[in-house]
């Protein structure tokens, strides 16, 4: 099977910040992508967990998508200007994807 490079971008970011992330997304002309929650983890500030927590206030999000390449630059300015300011990662990693024409 052929397969087609694709860039995979997974944003981490406060949940409470979801909707301007996914909005930022939309502006950039992203039209797919997953959003999961993130049950614990350990960052610069040490270790966290979303246990317990009643509201969205302290729980995080992970926002994963798959793009074409050249999309990549649109995609990373719209989220930085969103993560910049508030506790987040921004990862990108190579990946190879069958079907080209969904992305």
């Amino acid at each position: 099977m052929q397969v087609h490079p694709a860039k995979r971008v997974e944003i981490i970011i406060e949940a409470v910040m979801e909707s301007r992330l996914t909005e930022a997304l939309a502006a950039a002309g992203v039209s797919g992508f997953t959003v999961m929650p993130v049950h614990g983890g350990s960052g610069r500030s040490g270790p966290w967990s979303r246990e317990g927590q009643v509201g969205r206030a302290g729980g995080m999000v992970a926002v994963v998508c798959l793009i074409r390449p050249e999309r990549l630059e649109a995609l990373l300015e719209a989220t930085y200007a969103v993560v910049d300011r508030h506790i987040g990662v921004i990862c990108v990693t190579d990946a190879q994807v069958l079907r080209a024409e969904r992305f």
